[in-house]
């Protein structure tokens, strides 16, 4: 005691022992924590921002605007965080950014987004024929953790892509790993070429070839039979499943009844030109978008992500590989490192500082 007042310093100093266990246990406590923390390339943060995209082709600007734009817009502001939205119509689309308001707390983001998706499509409904969406985008935050190329040479892209939604289920069992998107694959189209020369001899229009096309690809429901047993359901083989179902499709024109393989030429081959292609080294591959949990260590997951890929090349056929692209562990364990380095280097100076401040205090108490 010094005047009334608890003095921790002379405390401190009596109670060695004790101040030594409460030194051990909070540096203990403090080394579990720094291992257990979290670990990414960039901090966490909620962006409280939505996309709405809707298209109805042959619609003009305005009529955007006034039937499809608007009523969405209209729903929206009974948002409970709601703060505005802003859109952006052309010929046959409206873009549509739904902002909330600052003070959202995050915890209840997800939920606005939710309700604003239960509105959404409860409007959709009302919306005139022709429309398509509401299409909604609320995953701004999603950061790409690591790249993964895929690549066979020779094999088409649809056996690929079967192998990439493989590779997908299994990276996604990996522990901390959100989602995992594929990215690069190619719409496979069906195309039937014929020529008009051809179609003017045998007097069928390209228009009767559509219509054929459309009338016999349908699905259609025939009822069921009720029995004693199980229910049967009855089904018409219309819709096509194969190739030579469509090459077989029937085309009746002036009473005369003609295959269509008979006036043109029908091939399965993907989007010409395509939308969108990988190459990885100059070769043609599809790309694995692996996403992180929030609050997950990324140095682990970095570590998981080799070990499974790994495993993965050891089975892979000959001539097919699964290559690491790009990985955020290698930027984070390089943070780490430098920051482990500038806080030894602080420490170190610090004990140094002591050492000669205590050293010159002993030489001053001596010469006394």
């Amino acid at each position: 005691m010094s005047e009334g007042r608890f003095n921790f310093s002379a405390l401190a100093v009596r109670e060695r022992s004790i101040t030594l266990f409460l030194i051990f246990l909070i540096g203990a406590a403090g080394i579990l924590a720094f291992f257990g923390l979290g670990r990414a390339e960039d901090p966490p943060f909620t962006v409280k921002q939505m996309t709405v995209i809707t298209a109805w082709p042959g619609a003009t600007a305005q009529e955007m605007q006034d039937q499809v734009a608007e009523p969405l817009e209209k729903r929206m502001q009974e948002l409970k965080w709601y703060d505005r939205t802003e859109t952006y119509t052309r010929p046959g689309m409206a873009f549509t950014v739904v902002s909330l308001a600052d003070r959202t707390p995050p915890s209840e983001v997800q939920e606005e987004f939710y309700q604003a998706r239960k509105k959404l499509d409860d409007e959709s409904r009302k919306l005139p024929a022709g429309v398509i969406g509401p299409m909604v985008n609320d995953e701004f935050s999603d950061v790409t953790f690591a790249l993964f190329a895929l690549k066979a040479k020779g094999e088409p892209q649809r056996l690929l892509v079967r192998d990439a939604e493989a590779l997908r289920q299994r990276l996604l069992h990996v522990p901390g790993v959100k989602k995992v998107n594929i990215i690069g694959e190619q719409a496979e189209r069906i195309f039937v070429s014929f020529s008009h020369d051809r179609l003017a001899t045998l007097g069928v229009s390209p228009q009767d070839i559509f219509s054929a096309l459309n009338n016999q690809n349908v699905l259609t429901s025939a009822g069921s039979i009720e029995t004693k047993g199980p229910q049967v359901f009855l089904r018409l083989d219309g819709a096509f499943d194969k190739l030579e179902k469509i090459r077989n499709t029937p085309i009746v024109v002036q009473g005369r009844t003609l295959k269509l393989s008979d006036i043109a030429t029908v091939e399965r081959g993907y989007e010409d030109p395509a939308t969108f292609l990988i190459r990885n080294n100059g070769e043609e591959a599809l790309l694995l978008d692996v996403v992180m949990r929030e609050g997950w260590n990324g140095l682990d997951l970095g570590k998981a992500l080799d070990a499974e890929t790994a495993k993965i090349n050891e089975n892979m056929p000959l001539g097919m590989a699964l290559v690491k692209v790009t990985d955020q562990s290698v930027n984070i364990a390089s943070a780490v490192d430098e920051f482990m380095v500038k806080f030894f280097v602080a420490l170190l100076v610090v004990m140094v500082v002591c050492f000669v401040s205590r050293s010159q205090a002993h030489a001053s108490w001596a010469h006394r």
